[in-house]
């Protein structure tokens, strides 16, 4: 177990994601908006070397922002866009 215990993970939050013409991203400069497609109040989607395992919410605090995990994540409902 010990050996376990040095395996690093990387780990991502996913706030949104969003589709646009590759054009309109190499136009955008400093201080640009990406609009994503998600809700305020959706939860993240939080993942390990970039496969989906909770869910979690994101929380403000001053100048300190965490995420909460939710739960277990399904899988089935992820759905990466293409990199």
């Amino acid at each position: 177990m010990s050996q376990l215990g040095s395996v690093k993970v990387e780990l991502s939050v996913v706030l949104g994601q969003s589709t646009m013409p590759i054009a309109q991203f190499l136009r955008m400069g400093r201080g640009a908006v990406i609009p994503l497609h998600c809700k305020e109040e959706e939860p993240v989607w939080i993942l390990a070397n970039g496969r989906p395992i909770a869910r979690g919410e994101i929380v403000i605090e001053g100048d300190r922002v965490t995420v909460t995990v939710l739960g277990p994540a399904d899988v089935n409902d992820f759905v990466p866009k293409a990199a």
